[in-house]
């Protein structure tokens, strides 16, 4: 599924959730039934997928979020941009992202 992702497109959050940021976790809330795993379940985000989700923005394609990563993490730009499309993958796969124009 990582392979679908398109490195020169920009995702955001899709319609279909509610996330905000408490005391430094982002929560991800489906608002719709066959979002996420299972309905009514809350989804948390590790360190790593905070700082993807909040670049998230529909805009950023995902070449650039991985460029200011590694900028901010001192690592390889292809190592995060690897890192971003794996999280991504797993987020379109629950419908919590979709692809921007």
């Amino acid at each position: 599924m990582e392979d679908l992702i398109k490195r020169d497109a920009a995702y955001g959050p899709s319609g279909d959730i509610v996330a905000r940021e408490i005391e430094g976790e982002v929560v991800i809330v489906p608002l719709a039934s066959g979002v996420g795993d299972m309905e009514g379940e809350l989804y948390t985000l590790n360190e790593t997928g905070r700082a993807i989700w909040r670049k998230l923005d529909g805009t950023k394609k995902v070449r650039e979020i991985a460029a200011e990563l590694s900028e901010e993490f001192e690592a390889p730009p292809e190592v995060l941009e690897a890192d971003v499309a794996g999280l991504l993958a797993e987020l379109l796969k629950r419908k919590m992202v979709a692809e921007k124009e």
